[in-house]
């Protein structure tokens, strides 16, 4: 069993239009033994970007609280948030810097940058990005994750139709891989609220 799979995860993250989604499962386990139904993938960085950590559950916490850090001084130096691409620029150099001894996660961004255009990035555990218009998927459900997203996302999506989609996709991609599941936490952005 590979290292990535050793907790179980399973993320997503969806565009729609002037908004995104972000979800994730809510199991935390040791291999095949359930620790925990509550555990937290999906942390909040500012307002619009938020950012999702599969993979090893200790490393996803550490690398949070890492990159909050780093989101800290950036405020305090420029003044202002950090724009989503320059988020994703920071968190791939982040992983490269300890690609020898690396933090076991993939991380998902999803944000809404200038004029409320959504962004959303994944990359691999040195920080190799892949930028996507649509969807992104990480965690030991992704190959289940592509194939209901695949088959259920429309491009243009209201906020409300995105909830619906990306909650269905969730729901039936954890029924088909053990190491995750225990229902779903889902995140709908949009310029003028959360939910």
């Amino acid at each position: 069993m590979s290292i990535f799979e050793y907790n179980g995860s399973a993320v997503v993250a969806m565009v729609g239009k002037n908004c995104f989604a972000i979800a994730s499962d809510r199991r935390l386990g040791v291999q095949l033994q359930t620790i925990a139904t509550d555990f937290q993938r999906v942390f909040k960085i500012h307002d619009k970007l938020y950012i999702g950590l599969s993979g090893l559950a200790t490393d996803a916490q550490t690398l949070y609280q890492r990159l909050v850090f780093r989101h800290k001084m950036y405020q305090l130096r420029e003044e202002r948030d950090m724009k989503p691409e320059t988020f994703a620029s920071l968190v791939s150099a982040l992983l490269y810097e300890k690609r020898f001894g690396p933090y076991f996660c993939q991380p998902v961004i999803a944000g809404l940058g200038e004029d409320n255009e959504p962004f959303i990035c994944t990359m691999d555990c040195i920080g190799a990005k892949e930028l996507a218009k649509d969807f992104v998927v990480s965690g030991t459900a992704s190959e289940s994750l592509y194939g209901a997203c695949e088959s259920m996302y429309k491009p243009n999506m209201e906020p409300e139709e995105l909830f619906e989609t990306i909650s269905q996709a969730v729901l039936s991609s954890v029924d088909r891989d053990c190491l995750s599941g225990w229902g779903g936490y889902v995140l709908i952005v949009s310029r003028h609220r959360l939910k």
